[in-house]
């Protein structure tokens, strides 16, 4: 299957169904796992290690997502263990059981920083939001009423969809291997839409592993968040893309955290350059007078933006802007309503 536009193959026409798995490569399945939100899924990977497996990135911690597992564990993984977990980095829909495997005996490999970041979220728990992500909030300008709801309602947080995580792992590092699956691969880090991103990229056969760093027909989300508020997540996006590029080839065949399989990496990493850039430019036409982050949702998505998908549109606008600002083509003021207000320079 090709996409007529932009040049990028599909080689698997469907998604696995719940609880079965498609091989996409000699030793390697794809299972697909759900999610709660608008983006629904999340793929997961098994690669053939002899009498057990190495799985790539585990979905969310729930009840639903274990019984899928136990009945992959019991189908299409032939009841053979799993020996080790690898994460490619932190985001809840990746390493949310990994922790349920390591009490199963297996053992972590991921990023240092993605271990880091789990351990130290999955211990913050909070009964509402502090003062400084309401400030953060503000400071975005965001809806009022936005506002006012996550005020009086109990956060999201970190533990409500990520086991613990045990205290000790195995670090993956840029420039180092890997031995999954009877192959090797390189180890190479991207940026941007989580910190020190794990891909993995085949030595042996024409295979990468790219978690969220290397998607198809979506874009991965790029935000700027309290923890961080000054951060330029954006420009690590655009530098990561162009440095994996000398890497990519037509015929690898790309396995990503969502979507389908796909051919054509050189060309979707600079479509994932150009659309960034793209957007930027109608970014800065749209703050030729002063706009808040909560006020620049319609040059950047070109959609409505509704409820489930405010607090994502909101961060990314937040970076898209940071970065203008970081790289000197825009400044900002503080508006008497508390929000920055950003003007294209």
């Amino acid at each position: 299957m090709a996409d007529g536009v932009s040049g990028i193959r599909y080689p698997f026409d469907a998604p696995p169904r719940e609880g079965e798995a498609i091989t996409v490569a000699p030793g390697i399945l794809w299972m697909r796992l759900p999610l709660p939100m608008a983006l629904d899924h999340v793929n997961v990977y098994a690669l053939d290690e002899g009498d057990s497996w190495t799985i790539i990135d585990t979905g969310f911690a729930s009840g639903k997502t274990r019984k899928i597992w136990q009945n992959l564990l019991d189908g299409p993984l032939s009841g053979k263990p799993v020996s080790r977990v690898v994460i490619t980095h932190h985001h809840p829909d990746h390493v949310g059981l990994a922790g349920w495997f390591i009490e199963k005996g297996a053992t972590l490999s991921m990023p240092r920083t993605g271990w880091l970041m789990a351990r130290m979220l999955t211990l913050d728990v909070q009964d509402k939001l502090p003062e400084e992500t309401l400030l953060f909030y503000r400071r975005a300008g965001m809806d009022p009423d936005e506002l006012s709801r996550r005020s009086g309602e109990r956060p999201f947080n970190f533990a409500d969809c990520v086991a613990p995580l045990p205290l000790g792992y195995h670090r993956l590092q840029h420039g180092g291997t890997i031995q999954m699956g009877g192959r090797t691969w390189d180890i190479r880090m991207g940026d941007g839409h989580a910190p020190e991103h794990a891909t993995f990229w085949s030595r042996d056969d024409n295979l990468v592993i790219g978690g969220d760093q290397l998607l198809p027909s979506i874009s991965a989300n790029i935000g700027v968040y309290p923890t961080e508020p000054e951060a330029d997540p954006l420009g690590e996006w655009l530098r990561s893309c162009q440095f994996l590029a000398p890497f990519a080839t037509e015929d690898q065949l790309v396995l990503g955290g969502h979507k389908l399989p796909f051919t054509g990496l050189p060309l979707r990493l600079q479509q994932m350059i150009e659309n960034h850039h793209g957007a930027l430019r109608r970014l800065r036409t749209h703050i030729a007078t002063p706009k808040s982050a909560g006020e620049c949702f319609a040059p950047l998505f070109k959609r409505q933006i509704g409820q489930a998908e405010y607090g994502l549109a909101l961060v990314e606008a937040i970076a898209h802007l940071n970065h203008l600002y970081v790289k000197g083509q825009a400044n900002r003021t503080l508006r008497d309503d508390g929000a920055w207000a950003y003007q294209a320079l």
